[in-house]
């Protein structure tokens, strides 16, 4: 796979530079447009609305509005605010296109790609030392934004960019600009881009590991085409309802259940993901609580009781919304006891290998043993997860030595089941997805770049190779991984977009 990789790092991806060029010059000039434009509405208090403490300052001694922040979020939530004045509006909108900072891979692009128009070196193996995962690097694929634009007016947007005229299709320039990153990986002559990307890795791949059996089965008759979507299933399992009933703002719910609550995560986890998803939360703690039932309402009231008490963060949350979403945390896990039991059994048996140096603890799959200073974490693929210097604390707590991901230090950090869960779900689906990386090679897709469980192939632009058959060789089972339910989905376009 390491040989793969830089020969993968070697071959590069085609990119299309004359969009690069041209998406160039369209942010340069929409930002001296953004510039002339904050210069008229703060009457020249402020000359690019890129400066953060100058406009701080101007809202405040205009408006007598004092800020923090000018973060997107922020912003985004004072415009919905509809009694605010037209020119703060106006300005606060502006600030919200000048701050887009994804338009600043076109610049990496513009200096990382070779002569032959080729980007190369851009993925790192295992650069995601915890799971082996591959990062990104240069341009980082891993982390291009998703876009706001719609596919018809984005490729009506690109061919405006490259044809200098890009303001008469659009009134954000930023915005498209934006969106068409993902637009620069093009096929080269004679070939087309053949993606696909395994389905709900994640979710099957942890019932899989912690042997939740309906949910397996589950997973199994929907890819038969005879169940239940599995985002609408976690709601009608969490509410006891059935699945056919579930509405679409239900299974909205469901769907950050799935997203938060599988390795552990409660309140924080929930409000995290349902902000993402633009949820208000008070409205749904108003239509939810009704469904939950006086169990676990009175479960989640002690909880909150007792959170208040250790003087413990309930994220700014009234009393009754964190009640309701402590409540449909606890409806989730009650729904899945072999998962929960696994964030269990998974510390269990990591303090236990602690302990008993050279001998191996199981829990389930897994094979978990102490060799001198390191513990490792077996994979149903023969791969290990390492954590060095890991020991149990006097409170049995777990730490390991790593790089904390804030201060980017080494030092002692602290883990749990559920972030252990976590850890080896995102290695295993790693494993599905490499183990059939060599297969796409030998069947012809050249694969030009991998995105969390995506691979992006080159093929020759004949009927002969689709999607169909990379999504065939995606989700047939490696040896070691029987009755891990796999399905996965593609497309083949010439200029990648997301599916």
């Amino acid at each position: 796979l390491w040989l793969l990789d830089q020969k993968i790092n070697d071959r590069g991806v085609a990119i299309d530079m004359d969009l690069v060029r041209s998406a160039i010059a369209a942010v340069d000039r929409a930002q001296e447009g953004l510039a002339e434009d904050t210069h008229r509405l703060t009457d020249g208090a402020v000359q690019a609305a890129t400066q953060r403490d100058a406009m701080l300052r101007h809202i405040l001694e205009a408006y007598e509005i004092p800020m923090d922040d000018l973060r997107a979020s922020t912003v985004e939530a004072m415009l919905e605010n509809d009694n605010y004045p037209v020119e703060l509006r106006e300005l606060l909108q502006v600030r919200l296109q000048a701050s887009t900072t994804s338009t600043a891979k076109y610049k990496t692009l513009e200096k990382a790609v070779s002569s032959d128009g080729r980007l190369r070196g851009t993925l790192q193996f295992c650069g995601a030392g915890r799971t082996g995962r591959w990062s990104g690097r240069l341009f980082q694929p891993q982390n291009i934004a998703r876009g706001t634009v719609k596919e018809e007016a984005l490729e009506l947007g690109i061919d405006a960019m490259k044809a200098d005229v890009a303001d008469l299709v659009t009134d954000n320039v930023m915005e498209l600009a934006s969106s068409a990153i993902r637009g620069c990986i093009i096929a080269p002559p004679g070939k087309k881009l053949v993606v696909a990307d395994l389905s709900n890795i994640e979710g099957r791949v942890l019932a899989w590991l912690a042997g939740e059996t309906w949910k397996l089965g589950a997973f199994a008759d929907f890819d038969d085409g005879i169940g239940a979507d599995l985002y609408k299933l976690a709601y009608a399992r969490s509410f006891r309802v059935d699945a056919d009933s579930v509405t679409k703002d239900q299974r909205q719910i469901g769907k950050v259940q799935e997203l938060a609550m599988g390795y552990e995560g409660g309140v924080g986890a929930f409000i995290t993901f349902a902000t993402a998803y633009g949820i208000d939360l008070d409205e749904l703690a108003e239509r939810a609580r009704p469904a939950l039932g006086a169990g676990l309402i009175a479960e989640a009231e002690d909880a909150y009781d007792w959170f208040t008490s250790q003087k413990r963060s309930t994220h700014g949350l009234t009393r009754e919304t964190w009640v309701v979403i402590d409540a449909i945390k606890r409806a989730w896990r009650y729904a899945h006891p072999e998962t929960t039991q696994l964030w269990k059994d998974l510390a269990d048996a990591a303090r236990a290998a602690i302990g008993m140096p050279g001998q191996s603890a199981s829990c389930g799959r897994l094979e978990l043993v102490r060799q001198q200073a390191w513990l490792r974490i077996y994979l149903p693929s023969g791969r290990s997860l390492c954590y060095p210097g890991a020991r149990v604390e006097n409170d049995g707590s777990i730490s390991y030595m790593g790089i904390n991901q804030y201060s980017r230090r080494w030092e002692r950090l602290k883990t749990y089941g559920g972030k252990l869960a976590e850890n080896v779900t995102q290695a295993v689906a790693r494993d599905v997805m490499a183990s059939a990386m060599p297969e796409a090679e030998k069947r012809g897709y050249e694969v030009v770049l991998s995105v969390h469980d995506e691979l992006i192939t080159e093929a020759p632009d004949t009927d002969y190779y689709g999607p169909y058959t990379l999504a065939g060789i995606m989700s047939a089972n490696p040896p070691w991984a029987s009755g891990l339910p796999l399905a996965a989905a593609g497309f083949e376009t010439h200029r990648y977009r997301k599916d």
